[in-house]
């Protein structure tokens, strides 16, 4: 079968609807499907292959705004694929596909990633965005993906899910259980960072304006409550356009031997920093977050997790089990979890070693796959 996955966002670049997509990609070549992702254009300078065994197509956007863009190529390019796999929010993709879907009756699928909200003026776009073009492009889908019925029942969804729950499928993001597992901690790490005797704090994410979400400033705050403590460093990986801002911040708060920015690392290194990780910590403050893929590469790695406790995010992680929920921009109450992470580690062993468990059972890629491949199947005519 022809499957065109549609995303705004994708390798190189480093975020979570854009890995989905990819992996959403292998599993179903795998399957025996003929897929092609349909992205937007890498920024000059950035340097990348698509070494993949499946096609990839960056199209050059008529106008962009951060991961925005608007594709009109999509118009002649889609009606050839026998299923349209929307990943949203797109905007500027999307619209395309809702006025061809109108002209050609495709068979469009849409995983409904997460709520857009954004700050300022983006705020209020974003919110007539929800009000009135989301709903019209739900309304073309023949099934609404979600990766949890805990984050669409709170979501801006949630009346659309209670009126029509026969369109709704729960697939939930994977992780690559053979590349995310427990290793022995890398000595070239612990030697690079002088980690030697240490506790490491392990964030990992994209620190660029819409990532906004990810709660750095308060992982920053309560890293300065605890200030006195020299028995761990944080180690933040991710790069973006905050992330000078950010930097700045805890050096201003003389947090500046303590947190350690890394910078981007590539996907063959990402397992050996889990390695030295004695907890992740994804603090997010707003249902921006709907899942933390991150959750699921910190547990299968055999490591204990910080979250918020936010819809969607709160279903990876089950609290006092495989890691620890804290009130969103709570900057006490995360500062507190990470103490007794630190001096519970035990504790912390059991969440790890639980963690990995959870991920074998419901969270590796070849099930997820199975389930979309299943999916797709049902609703091709």
């Amino acid at each position: 079968m022809k499957i065109a996955e549609v995303t705004s966002t994708f390798p190189p670049y480093k975020a979570g609807m854009g890995n989905v997509a990819y992996y959403n990609a292998w599993s179903l070549t795998t399957l025996g499907h003929d897929v092609t992702v349909f992205t937007t254009k890498v920024k000059n300078g950035t340097s990348h292959t698509d070494e993949y065994p499946f096609e990839v197509q960056r199209l050059g956007a008529w106008f962009k705004y951060g991961n925005a863009g608007i594709l009109p190529q999509l118009f002649y390019k889609l009606p050839k694929y026998d299923i349209i796999h929307l990943h949203y929010p797109f905007f500027g993709g999307a619209e395309i596909i809702y006025f061809l879907d109108k002209i050609k009756d495709l068979n469009l699928v849409v995983t409904y990633h997460m709520d857009v909200f954004g700050k300022g003026l983006m705020s209020k776009f974003f919110e007539w965005h929800r009000n009135n073009v989301t709903p019209k492009i739900l309304d073309r889908a023949d099934k609404i993906i979600v990766t949890s019925y805990d984050y669409a029942r709170s979501s801006a969804i949630k009346d659309r899910l209670i009126a029509e729950p026969e369109k709704f499928v729960e697939i939930p993001i994977g992780v690559n259980q053979l590349l995310f597992k427990p290793r022995y901690r890398n000595k070239d790490i612990i030697n690079q960072y002088d980690l030697h005797g240490k506790k490491t704090i392990l964030f990992v994410g994209a620190l660029d304006k819409a990532h906004y979400f990810k709660g750095i400033n308060i992982l920053i705050q309560a890293i300065k409550k605890i200030k006195a403590r020299d028995d761990y460093r944080v180690i933040i990986i991710g790069e973006g356009d905050l992330k000078d801002s950010y930097q700045t911040m805890a050096d201003s708060q003389g947090l500046g031997k303590k947190i350690i920015f890394a910078g981007f690392v590539p996907d063959d290194l990402l397992p050996k920093f889990y390695s030295i990780a004695d907890m992740l910590v994804l603090p997010s403050i707003d249902q921006s977050e709907a899942f933390g893929i991150v959750s699921l590469e910190a547990m299968a790695s055999g490591v204990p997790v910080i979250t918020s406790d936010l819809p969607g995010v709160r279903s990876v992680v089950d609290k006092k089990k495989t890691g620890l929920l804290v009130k969103p921009g709570n900057v006490d109450n995360l500062s507190n979890m990470i103490e007794y992470l630190l001096d519970n580690p035990k504790v912390a062993k059991e969440y790890g070693k639980a963690g990995r468990a959870k991920v074998l059972a419901n969270y590796t890629w070849d099930k997820v796959g199975h389930k979309l491949d299943h999916l797709i199947k049902t609703i091709s005519k």
